[in-house]
């Protein structure tokens, strides 16, 4: 069965609303939340960056059933992956086991605050794999020392590790990544609905097989409101910066840059990529891409601030049901 999330935007809402969404989420039927973890909005408009983290845990102690997910935490630069293990191991045992670890190469937009610079993609894949590599290593609750070409561990134990650990899904989207990362991970993320990443994956060695355990996530942003002109608006405003694919977006390092790399996107070609507007068919078709891609999980990004509540209390029900009656 195809699981459909929500997603808590750390770039368009604060915290406090954050958790209220999340609750509401829950009581509208969606099976999982995954959560952005940003220094800085895509663009000035969106006007929030919240401490993903923080805010995960109060959804944690908020909500129930639905499953958590970092939606992707970068664990080289801003993070070191044994401060990444520690407080990923915290968050599982504050969701009882409904948390999985969402991991990638990262954004130069969250990533250059710490004046570390930016390395190259490959540099950057090099320094996930140790990562990922250490968090495993001390989420066994053992004493880890750890020497690697990136990252050294002295000494480090995470003392409170919950009892289930903590499944890991890793970001890819291309063979070298692939290749690298897919035996070290539980689940694969990506962000487009590419049926050659679920067969790429599969083909991998030591890749745990999407379809039989292992999950593929993929995302996709939606802008639902009652009326479709003001729907394209919002959209615009908020995600333009959708427009420019993942190389340019994880390479830009300032809101303000994202703002002049999409000054002449149209609001037309915002709402050719994004299904805007009260129309829940026409999203259900948006969504179709990713399931008939192979993808198991699909997490919807509702755009804008100004209709979250709307959407969660008039049109997310409605919606979860024509998704669940289209998908396998």
């Amino acid at each position: 069965m195809t699981r459909f999330g929500y997603t808590l935007m750390t770039e368009q809402s604060g915290p406090r609303e954050l958790v209220t969404y999340a609750v509401a989420a829950e009581t509208a039927g969606f099976d999982f939340e995954v959560s952005s973890d940003h220094y800085s909005p895509w663009l000035t408009e969106q006007g929030h960056a919240p401490y993903a983290w923080t805010t995960l845990g109060a959804v944690a102690h908020a909500t129930e059933r639905v499953d958590l997910m970092t939606y992707v935490t970068c664990p080289t630069l801003r993070y070191h992956p044994a401060v990444v293990a520690q407080k990923a191991a915290t968050l599982q045992i504050l969701a009882e086991g409904r948390f999985t670890l969402g991991l990638g190469s990262g954004e130069n937009l969250n990533e250059h605050v710490v004046g570390a610079g930016w390395p190259a993609i490959g540099q950057r894949q090099e320094m996930l794999v140790e990562a990922v590599e250490i968090i495993r290593a001390l989420h066994t609750g053992e004493l880890v020392d750890y020497r690697g070409a990136h990252f050294d561990v002295e000494s480090a134990r995470v003392w409170d590790v919950p009892e289930q650990g903590v499944d890991i899904g890793v970001a890819v989207a291309g063979e070298r990544g692939m290749q690298q990362l897919a035996p070290l991970a539980d689940h694969l993320i990506a962000t487009e609905p590419r049926a050659d990443l679920i067969e790429g994956w599969n083909a991998v060695d030591g890749a745990p097989k999407i379809g039989s355990g292992a999950k593929a996530v993929g995302q996709i942003p939606i802008c639902w409101g009652p009326d479709e002109e003001a729907a394209v608006a919002l959209a615009h405003e908020q995600f333009r910066w959708f427009a420019g694919g993942w190389k340019v977006n994880s390479d830009l390092p300032t809101p303000a840059g994202f703002s002049g790399a999409t000054q002449f996107v149209r609001p037309e070609d915002v709402a050719d990529a994004i299904p805007c507007g009260p129309d829940l068919d026409k999203i259900v078709e948006s969504v179709s891409a990713f399931w008939e891609a192979g993808f198991t999980d699909i997490a919807l990004v509702q755009v804008g601030d100004a209709l979250q509540e709307q959407f969660l209390t008039d049109a997310a029900v409605p919606l979860l049901d024509k998704l669940r009656a289209a998908a396998p």
